[in-house]
């Protein structure tokens, strides 16, 4: 979920109140916040908000049915995730594939932080920062090159 999202925030009564019946359904509920996560969002590869994944035993579901309190609740007592597809192995968050992708997620990061330095703590101009990146991006090339 991200706090911006107009969807997650109109679920987020019921994703407390399920969170509230995991004791009762022996099921842990959590949620992340992408924006604070980017690892994760690029790891569970996640396109839309809010995306809800079912874990068990290393295997992972993404939930695609109802957003009612009633549904979610069935989804897990009536075992009903038996029913919906794994996650494909290359796509899986624990595949190395993913390990990769929450990496790249995390590099946008660093550049995004970077930039915002460059451009509002040192005042630089916005086309000097771009020049900063194409530069480093030309250095980094030759010496992999090398």
């Amino acid at each position: 979920y991200a706090p911006w999202c107009p969807a997650c925030q109109q679920i987020e009564s019921t994703w407390e109140s399920f969170a509230k019946e995991s004791e009762r359904l022996d099921i842990t509920v959590g949620k992340v916040d992408v924006s604070q996560e980017p690892g994760l969002s690029g790891r569970f590869f996640v396109t839309t908000l809010p995306t809800i994944y079912h874990a068990k035993d290393g295997v992972f579901r993404r939930y695609r049915g109802s957003r009612t309190l009633e549904d979610l609740q069935g989804y897990v007592s009536e075992r009903k995730w038996e029913a919906v597809e794994p996650v494909a192995g290359w796509k899986s968050p624990s595949s190395i594939m993913m390990h990769g992708m929450a990496g790249l997620f995390h590099l946008s990061g660093w550049i995004r932080q970077i930039h915002s330095y460059l451009t509002g703590t040192l005042g630089l101009h916005i086309w000097v920062s771009y020049a900063v990146f194409v530069l480093a991006t030309l250095l980094i090339g030759l010496a992999l090159g090398l």
